[in-house]
């Protein structure tokens, strides 16, 4: 399997002159940005957004992982709190971050790489969900190598692994914006909430969990193995969560759900 994914990725990037990857830290876009290394050199750039909505955790691991591959990060602020399209946290606010960060991309483009292309890690298993982020990279022409060459995320990880990349088994890291629900404003304060939370919760030994921020109201998501753990430290999460402003603390019994909160769509829909 290895061998026909790597032929079939070979072939996508031998037009190519080289790359700008919109890079997040996380497994997908980091697989498709060492790709672009691989196969282009030096002419295989990262491009990622310093911005509000993203870990501080997750910014230093790309960061890192840079670093570690010798592959040019470029490094941009994309101030989308400021645009009132997307603070306002509208269904399809994932469009308006996507479109401010493929538009700086092509800013750099023009400017500094003409002819390069610009990528993504968008994979096949997400052509299938909802993500307004895919209508932004379809607008401006952004390439989905993974996607193009048939790979989910089960082919993902077994690539990574391969290639022993860091972040191989990273669990799924969404920005903190999509912890709040749609139609209540997104801000800083609420950012640094949910960012706080889920540190103290690394910390106490949860490494894959997530805080959904309803107000004065916090939610904890995490994995069946991690639930046991959360309720016997429960007491203490109480205590560390008012501290950071929440009146109430759940435990969601349903556990972990990627994209949990898209489910206002269909209910509104």
């Amino acid at each position: 399997m290895i061998d026909a994914l790597l032929e079939c990725l070979e072939s996508w990037f031998k037009p190519l002159n080289g790359s700008l990857t919109a890079f997040s830290g996380g497994v997908d876009s980091a697989l498709a940005l060492y790709l672009s290394k691989l196969f282009l050199g030096e002419n295989g750039i990262g491009v990622i957004a310093d911005s509000p909505s993203l870990k501080r955790s997750d910014l230093e691991i790309a960061k890192q992982f840079c670093q570690r591959f010798e592959i040019v990060l470029r490094i941009i602020e994309t101030g989308e709190l400021d645009n009132p399209d997307y603070a306002s946290n509208p269904f399809n606010r994932c469009y308006y971050c996507k479109d401010t960060l493929y538009k700086m991309t092509q800013r750099i483009r023009r400017a500094e790489h003409p002819g390069f292309a610009l990528l993504n890690g968008t994979n096949k298993d997400d052509l299938g969900d909802y993500r307004p982020g895919l209508q932004a990279a379809s607008e401006q022409a952004i390439l989905s190598p993974l996607a193009e060459c048939g790979l989910g995320k089960s082919e993902i990880r077994a690539l990574a692994k391969h290639f022993a990349l860091p972040v191989w088994d990273k669990p799924a890291s969404p920005c903190l914006s999509s912890r709040i629900p749609y139609g209540q404003s997104v801000t800083r304060k609420k950012l640094s909430q949910i960012e706080s939370a889920e540190i103290a919760l690394n910390r106490l030994g949860l490494s894959d969990v997530r805080v959904r921020h309803f107000g004065d109201l916090a939610r904890i998501e995490t994995s069946d193995e991690g639930a046991a753990r959360l309720r016997s430290i429960f007491p203490q999460v109480e205590i560390t969560f008012r501290g950071l402003g929440f009146k109430y603390v759940e435990i969601d019994e349903e556990g972990l759900v990627s994209g949990k909160l898209n489910r206002a769509l269909t209910s509104n829909g």
